[in-house]
């Protein structure tokens, strides 16, 4: 069986481990330490890593994990992620090695030009999501090199997930997305419900991820782009109907930027 464990790094991140049998593969090591650390005192392996794309806080510490541990390196085939081993582009299907896990590789592009994310059907009971930065509690990542609409149509993709997948972002973002919910959405009971509840877990120093994909599909914005609150309010922004469902998560997301 396959456990999957979170470890804190920087400021918000989390790094998570997949570990079966005293074997672990990481995902986006921003940092080696807490890795380093996981295994010191675990005596477990590592036996391989994954990247869900090329910036620092995700991929830092590859280097130094590999100078210890010469393990296969999974990432975008796109992005400059030095010890690459295994690249990919989206639509592959891998075996982590060591743990006995399978993993459909999706493209995501739009926080990044090669951003992928890495889907467990049969991890646990309702399958398990590794989108690195392109969702987020209640929200979604910024875009920095990719556009709105290849953006809206990666959300799309991991909407279109079974509602009661697990969804390991990479940030703890929650309650400041929510609040932006709450802007978007001022009537939405189920925004106003969840703010409640991430309010009382964060007070107790509780995470918010993983989240599922059920939950996003109810209260986060950017994969609302259909709701008629959401596009009433980019509405209210253009002066006009959105055209679509891309102008109307080009608003949205041009609003949080600001916001």
């Amino acid at each position: 069986m396959t456990e999957i464990l979170a470890l804190h790094a920087f400021d918000d991140n989390y790094i998570w481990l997949l570990r079966a049998d005293g074997q672990v593969a990481v995902v986006d090591p921003g940092d080696a330490a807490p890795v380093l650390l996981h295994l010191d005192a675990s005596g477990d392996r590592l036996c391989a890593i994954l990247a869900t794309h090329h910036h620092g806080d995700h991929v830092g510490g590859v280097a130094e994990l590999l100078a210890r541990f010469p393990v296969p390196v999974f990432g975008p085939a796109s992005e400059n992620i030095p010890g690459v081993t295994h690249p990919l582009s989206g639509g592959e299907h891998i075996e982590v090695p060591g743990i006995g896990v399978g993993l459909d590789v999706i493209a995501v592009p739009g926080h990044t030009r090669g951003h992928i994310a890495y889907y467990g059907p049969t991890i646990g009971a309702d399958g398990a999501l590794f989108c690195g930065d392109t969702l987020f509690g209640a929200g979604c990542g910024r875009l920095f090199e990719g556009t709105p609409a290849q953006m809206q149509a990666s959300l799309s993709r991991i909407a279109g997930l079974p509602a009661p997948t697990l969804v390991y972002c990479a940030h703890e973002y929650t309650q400041g997305n929510l609040r932006f919910a709450a802007a978007v959405e001022p009537g939405s009971i189920a925004v106003q419900r969840r703010c409640k509840e991430v309010a009382r877990e964060r007070a107790a120093g509780r995470a918010t991820v993983p989240t599922r994909i059920g939950i996003e599909l109810e209260t986060n914005p950017f994969l609302r782009w259909d709701a008629p609150a959401v596009r009433a309010a980019a509405a209210g922004r253009l002066g006009h109907a959105p055209a679509d469902a891309v102008e109307t998560f080009t608003v949205i997301r041009e609003w949080k930027n600001r916001f």
